[in-house]
C-alpha cells in the first residue's frame, strides 16, 4: 500500500492536537522523538489504497530554532520532508499564528492551511475571506471548527501531494515580493543580529500586506471569551472561583461519582473476586502458605490499590476536561497576581499544575521556563502537588476517619500543597536561588467544550501510567512485602516476629510524636519512597495479612477496620500530609538528577521533603493535641 507522509504543524493552543484525534483516533501511538522526552504523536489513516501517516508536531511559534520543540520542529520539516505539511492556524490570532505559516512558506515545501477556531474568529467580529488569503499567501487555504468536526472533510480530500504543491510564487505578488526582499536582507552583508531583526520585520510586514485585503474586523463586538475573562480572571474573584472549581471536582470524584463506581469494584475484589480465588485455591488443595500469597500478597496489595482507580480515573478525566476547556490556563495567569508578590512568576505554577497528575512530567514541564533560577525552584517544589498516585492515600483515609467531609480532607491536602510549593519557592528565591521573577508572557487560549474523544485520550494516557504500575512495580511490592512480612532468618513466623517488622520497627521511632509510630507505618514510609502507590497496598497487606485468612469475604473493611484502631483521626491527617510532603518517589529522583544534571541537587531534593514532611506533620499533631482534637 502506498504510504504518504503529512505532518501537522502549528502554535500552541490552536486545536491541532484536536484536529490529530480526530483524524486518527484510536490509530495513533505516542513516544518520544529520539534522544528527547518531547512528545512524538504518530498516527494513520487509510484513503483509498494510501496510508497516510500523519505526525503531530510539538506546537512551536516559530522555526527559530532557539527552544527543543523549535528545533525539532525545524530539523523534520527540513531533515525528514514530509510530502505535505498542514498548518493549523488559530483563525482568532491570525496575526501572530500566520508568523509560522510565512518562515514555512519562505521552505518551500508543499502546504495547506487551515484556519481552524473559525467560530471563534466570527464572535471577536473578524470577517475572513480565504480566497484572498490564499491569493496572497501562493497555497489553498481552508477553514475548520476541530471541536464540531466542521472542515475536516475537506482536509482530508486536500491529503494528496498532487493537490497539494509548494507555494504559487508567480501567483502572488505580494509573496514574491516578500521572498525577493528575504533574499535581499541576507545578502546584504550586514551582522548576524541585524539581518534577523530585518528579517523579523519583513515577515511582518509581509503578514500586515496579506491581512489588509483578506480580514476585516468589527471593532464593536466584545466576544464571550472576553465576557467570561473578565469574570475567570477578575483580579478578586479569580482565586475564590478556582478554589470553588477545586471543591466541585472533588465532590464529583469523592461523593457523586468516583466513589460509588469505587465501591462496587471494592465490594467485588474483596468479596466476589476473594471469595472465588480461594474457594478454587481450596479445592485444588493449594498449601497454606500458597493461600495466603494469592488472597494476602497479591490480591490484597494489588486488588486494595487497583479499587481506586475509579477515583483516579474520574479526578484525571476532570483535570483534562478543565484544560481543554482552556481555564487551567487561566490558573497561571490567575495565580500570577499572587505569585509575583513573593518572587515568582505565574509561568511557575503551570508545572506544579501538571504535577496534579504527576510529578515526572510537571518536573519536565520546568523546561518552559526561560529563567535557569525558576526553572530549579520549579523543579523543586513541584513535587509538593498531589499527585495520582497519593490519592489512594488520601481516598483511604479520608473515608474512614473523615466519613461525610472525605472532599474538604483532600482539597485542603491539595491546598496545603500548593501552599507549601509557594512558601518553599519564597525560601529558594531569597537564600540558594535568589533572583528576580522573569516577566510573564503567555497566550490564553479560547474558552471552548473540550471533545469528548480528546478527552477520553488524554485521561488514559494520564491514567495508564498507574495500571502498568499496578501490574508491575505494586506486584512486584505486594509479593516482597507479603514474604518479609512473614519470614525471618528461621523461616515462617508470625508477622510480628518478621523481618517487616524489624524494617519497620527501626523507623517507627521517628513518629513517637506524631501519632503514628507503629512498625507498619514505617514500612509504608519507606515503600512509598519506591512508589507512592504502593503506600496502600504496603498497609493492604500489612493490616488484612492477619485477618484474611479466616474471613476474606470483606477484605476491605477489615483493612480498613484494622487501621483505625492504630490512627486516630487526628494521627490520620497528620499521616496524610507526611505521605503528601515528603521524599518524592524513585521515578520523580530520577528525573530530578536528569533534569539538573547534579547528585548534590538530586539528594537535597530527596532530604529536604523529609525534614519538612517532619516537621509539618509534628506541628499538626501536637497542635491538634492542644487544640483537643485527639479524638
Amino acid at each position: 500500500m502506498l504510504a504518504i507522509n503529512v505532518a501537522l504543524t502549528g502554535n500552541p493552543n490552536t486545536g491541532k492536537s484536536t484536529i490529530f484525534n480526530a483524524l486518527t483516533g484510536a490509530r495513533q501511538h505516542i513516544g518520544n522523538w529520539p534522544g528527547v522526552t518531547v512528545d512524538k504523536k504518530v498516527g494513520q489513516i487509510t484513503k483509498g489504497n494510501k496510508q497516510i501517516n500523519i505526525i503531530d508536531l510539538p506546537g512551536t511559534y516559530s522555526l527559530s530554532a532557539y527552544s527543543l520543540e523549535e528545533r525539532i520542529v525545524k530539523d523534520y520539516l527540513v531533515g525528514e520532508k514530509p510530502d505535505m505539511v498542514v498548518n493549523v492556524v488559530d483563525a482568532s490570532n491570525i496575526e501572530r499564528n500566520l508568523y509560522l505559516t510565512v518562515q514555512l512558506l519562505e521552505l518551500a515545501i508543499p502546504i495547506v492551511v487551515n484556519l481552524n477556531m473559525m467560530d471563534d474568529a466570527k464572535a471577536k467580529g473578524y470577517n475572513i475571506n480565504l480566497a484572498v488569503l490564499s491569493k496572497h499567501l501562493g497555497v489553498s487555504v481552508i477553514s475548520s471548527v476541530a471541536t464540531s468536526k466542521n472542515g475536516l472533510r475537506q482536509l482530508i480530500d486536500l491529503l494528496e501531494p498532487a493537490v497539494v504543491t509548494p507555494p504559487k510564487v508567480k501567483e502572488s505578488q505580494l509573496l514574491a515580493e516578500h521572498l525577493a526582499h528575504i533574499e535581499k536582507i541576507k545578502k546584504s552583508g550586514k551582522e548576524d543580529d541585524l539581518i534577523e531583526e530585518e528579517i523579523i520585520e519583513a515577515r511582518y510586514d509581509f503578514i500586515n500586506k496579506v491581512l489588509s485585503g483578506a480580514i476585516v474586523k468589527n471593532e464593536g463586538v466584545v466576544s464571550w471569551n472576553e465576557k467570561l475573562d473578565n469574570i475567570l480572571t477578575n483580579r478578586v474573584l479569580g482565586i475564590p472561583i478556582f478554589i470553588a472549581i477545586m471543591y466541585m471536582m472533588f465532590e464529583l470524584t469523592f461523593t457523586w461519582f468516583g466513589q460509588p463506581i469505587a465501591d462496587m469494584l471494592d465490594a467485588f475484589v474483596g468479596g466476589t473476586l476473594t471469595g472465588w480465588v480461594e474457594g478454587k485455591l481450596v479445592a485444588a488443595g493449594a498449601a497454606d502458605w500458597l493461600q495466603s500469597l494469592v488472597i494476602d500478597g497479591i490480591i490484597g496489595g494489588v486488588g486494595g490499590v487497583l479499587v481506586f482507580v475509579p477515583l483516579i480515573f474520574t479526578l484525571f478525566f476532570l483535570i483534562s476536561f478543565l484544560d481543554g476547556t482552556g481555564y487551567m490556563a487561566r490558573v497561571a495567569f490567575i495565580m500570577d497576581r499572587a505569585m509575583r508578590k513573593i518572587g515568582l512568576s505565574g509561568k511557575a505554577f503551570l508545572p506544579m499544575l501538571v504535577g496534579f497528575g504527576c510529578s515526572v512530567p510537571a518536573i519536565m514541564g520546568a523546561r518552559a521556563l526561560d529563567s535557569e533560577r525558576d526553572r530549579r525552584v520549579a523543579i523543586l517544589i513541584a513535587p509538593f502537588m498531589s499527585c495520582g498516585a497519593r490519592l489512594p492515600v488520601y481516598a483511604l483515609f479520608a473515608a474512614l476517619f473523615f466519613p461525610g467531609s472525605e472532599s474538604k480532607v483532600v482539597l485542603s491536602l491539595y491546598l496545603l500543597g500548593i501552599v507549601v510549593a509557594i512558601m518553599m519557592g519564597v525560601i529558594f528565591k531569597v537564600t540558594l536561588l535568589k533572583g528576580e521573577a522573569e516577566p510573564f508572557l503567555m497566550e490564553l487560549p479560547p474558552y471552548r467544550i473540550p471533545t469528548m474523544k480528546t478527552v477520553l485520550l488524554q485521561t488514559w494516557e494520564k491514567g495508564k501510567g498507574f495500571l502498568v504500575k499496578a501490574g508491575t512495580i505494586i506486584f512486584s511490592m505486594s509479593v516482597v512485602i507479603w514474604f518479609l512480612s512473614n519470614f525471618n532468618f528461621s523461616g515462617m513466623v508470625e508477622i510480628e516476629d518478621s523481618l517487616l517488622a524489624s524494617i519497620g520497627g527501626v523507623i517507627a521511632p521517628l513518629f513517637t510524636f506524631h501519632g503514628f509510630a507503629s512498625w507498619q507505618s514505617g514500612v509504608a514510609v519507606i515503600t512509598g519512597i519506591l512508589a507512592k502507590e504502593v503506600v496502600v497496598s504496603t498497609l493492604g497487606v500489612l493490616y488484612g495479612v492477619a485477618e484474611v485468612a479466616e474471613e476474606a469475604v470483606d477484605a476491605a473493611t477489615q483493612l480498613q477496620g484494622s487501621i483505625g484502631t492504630i490512627f486516630t483521626s487526628l494521627s490520620a491527617y497528620a499521616f496524610m500530609v507526611f505521605i503528601l510532603l515528603y521524599t518524592p518517589c524513585m521515578a520523580v529522583l530520577g528525573t530530578i538528577k536528569k533534569e539538573l544534571g547534579s547528585w548534590k541537587w538530586t539528594l537535597f531534593a530527596a532530604a529536604y521533603p523529609f525534614v519538612l514532611a517532619w516537621l509539618i506533620s509534628l506541628v499538626i499533631y501536637q497542635g491538634g493535641l492542644l487544640l483537643g482534637f485527639g479524638g
